[in-house]
């Protein structure tokens, strides 16, 4: 009987390329390069000090690269006008590690805030897309709260909500379990894979939750404090059955235990 032909390989959505990120003369990591495909969740993991964040900065645009560049579908995000850049990050939806919510605006404001910067709908039709993006992060009938009144899980989905407004082809996250209790983290977690699918967005997230990478990360790269350059890529799972670098094994053994999250079982 003949084989199915194999699987199309799915478009590279996002590349870096040849990256050296640093502060002034302190380089913190050197010669990074990797491709995300589309539709990827991508974990970018490390140990304390290993630059994660700071390559999370260099791929929204918030630090600069000291050399290499950054592509979105093969178009240099590194190199491109203010005007060519702002249209890039237009396509971009990015939640930071706090949420980062006005805390003078109800979380209907913040979500809408987006949708008035970069589009010409009208109020009610601004108000219909808030009230469904709350709805799709599970604060439907939230909107009028302010985020202080809310739980720190719930600003975390309200910050994702605001994230998604202008369905974005591609979803930032800077430690979205960062604070949360398990139950709040697990939960998500699932809306992360639910979103992705659902929009058909490229997800990258930076973290150190063990829980979380094996959960989500579909690929991933592994930046290495003692060496300041990436030591493996491929899936979090894989990394841990196959790699032979001593500093990824005990990253993702950490806590004792030489197969913490059941992979494999």
């Amino acid at each position: 009987m003949p084989k199915d032909p194999p699987a199309p390989e799915r478009e590279v959505h996002i590349e870096v390329r040849d990256l050296d990120m640093g502060y002034g003369d302190f380089v913190v990591m050197r010669k990074l390069g990797f491709q995300i495909r589309r539709g990827d969740v991508f974990i970018i993991m490390g140990g304390s000090g290993s630059g994660k964040s700071t390559l999370f900065r260099n791929m929204t645009g918030l630090v600069e690269p000291l050399r290499g560049d950054v592509l979105y579908g093969g178009e240099s995000f590194t190199r491109a006008e203010p005007e060519r850049r702002e249209a890039m990050l237009r396509k971009m939806g990015i939640l930071y590690q706090q949420g980062a919510l006005w805390s003078s605006l109800t979380l209907a404001e913040n979500v809408a805030l987006p949708l008035q910067q970069y589009t010409r709908l009208a109020a009610h039709e601004i108000a219909e897309i808030v009230e469904l993006k709350l709805s799709l992060v599970g604060l439907g009938g939230f909107g009028d709260f302010m985020p202080g009144e809310i739980s720190g899980g719930m600003r975390k989905r309200a910050g994702l909500a605001r994230a998604i407004a202008l369905d974005p082809e591609i979803l930032f996250f800077d430690e979205p379990s960062a604070g949360l209790d398990p139950i709040s983290s697990k939960l998500l977690d699932d809306l992360i894979v639910e979103l992705s699918q659902s929009l058909g967005a490229t997800v990258v997230v930076v973290t150190h939750e063990l829980a979380s990478l094996f959960a989500i990360g579909t690929n991933g790269v592994f930046l290495d404090a003692e060496t300041r350059t990436m030591i493996a890529t491929g899936s979090p799972r894989d990394m841990l059955e196959h790699s032979d670098q001593k500093n990824v094994r005990a990253f993702l053994t950490r806590g004792g235990s030489g197969n913490p999250t059941g992979v494999g079982q």
